[in-house]
């Protein structure tokens, strides 16, 4: 029989990138889906699989639906990819990033061991536990020290994936992923609000980008490949954490200048610094070491940033020419 997966966080960007993955690896695909008032499933559309998932209306903050939901599935895997995962609004609302990031996680958990601790579990952890970073290149063992609500929400979720894969014997294993990106990514974030707003001055729709601090330097890689990651720890026979990542740094200020760069456009001519656009406590550097996932798992990163780039600005254009 086809294996069947629950992915919590289904409409956002790494959600459609997995349910798209294991749709082609025969799996029967359900998500979580929380209703708000906004188009959530244009990334399902647009990876034309909007038809293939079944989508069951739920709230990761909400225990009961959670456990209602998990009681009634027959599902062999769950990844927990659901967040408010946008680092900048977890300073404005940093109970509700502690509930759905945090909490959810655990409601999650809960729900898998009382109905069956067989079920593999992943918890999508993130780059910036590491925060206030302890050494140049972040692996399993660096120690953490986030500097957001959103880094602390993302490490009670990850520190109680670990307590329950050793308190209740569980499949449960975290992919501390670093910035990853995609066409699919919201336009909040940084790479697509440079790449839309690439496309917007390219087709004469405005004159300027502001931006904070663009000597930040990431550690970016492409979405599609990553949600791989995600599945190779659920098939390995023990449970564990990976750091998932490309090894290589850009700063904003280099990825603004390849974006701008695909169009014939000098970044110097168009970006504005905007204090208001700076974090309360700044992460200057995260560098990540995927030695652990390419050994244990055989997986890396296969897409540059320059590429990544190009694929987000082509799309931002085309996005942009059709409105």
């Amino acid at each position: 029989m086809a294996k069947a997966a629950l992915i919590t966080g289904i409409t956002g960007q790494d959600g459609a990138y997995l349910s798209r993955f294991l749709l082609g690896k025969g799996y029967r695909v359900r998500g979580l889906l929380a209703r708000r008032s906004s188009d959530s499933l244009w990334r399902l559309r647009e990876l034309g699989i909007a038809d293939e998932v079944e989508l069951i209306d739920g709230d990761l903050y909400d225990l009961s639906s959670v456990q209602r939901i998990v009681q009634s599935l027959a599902v062999d895997e769950v990844y927990n990819l659901a967040a408010q995962s946008f680092v900048a609004t977890s300073w404005q609302q940093p109970v509700l990033t502690a509930q759905v990031t945090g909490v959810g996680a655990l409601n999650v958990l809960e729900a898998i061991r009382g109905r069956d601790t067989a079920i593999r579990f992943y918890q999508a952890s993130t780059s910036e536990m590491f925060g206030l970073i302890q050494r140049e290149q972040q692996d399993e063992n660096t120690a953490f020290h986030p500097r957001s609500p959103y880094g602390v929400a993302k490490l009670f979720a990850h520190w109680s994936t670990v307590n329950y894969r050793e308190s209740y014997a569980m499949h449960a294993s975290t992919g501390i992923l670093f910035n990853h990106e995609s066409p699919l990514r919201g336009i909040e974030f940084v790479t697509r609000k440079v790449t839309d707003a690439v496309a917007r001055i390219k087709l004469g729709r405005q004159n300027e980008l502001r931006l904070g601090n663009i000597d930040a330097k990431r550690d970016w890689g492409f979405a599609g490949d990553y949600v791989e990651a995600m599945w190779l720890m659920l098939q390995q026979p023990e449970p564990g954490d990976y750091v998932i990542a490309t090894g290589h740094t850009t700063t904003v200020r280099d990825m603004c200048r390849m974006a701008f760069e695909h169009v014939g456009l000098d970044y110097l001519n168009h970006v504005v610094i905007d204090p208001k656009f700076f974090r309360p406590a700044e992460v200057d550097v995260l560098l990540g070491n995927p030695a652990k996932a390419a050994t244990q798992l055989g997986w890396k990163a296969t897409t540059g940033i320059g590429e990544l780039m190009a694929m987000m600005v082509d799309a931002d254009l085309r996005r942009v020419a059709r409105e």
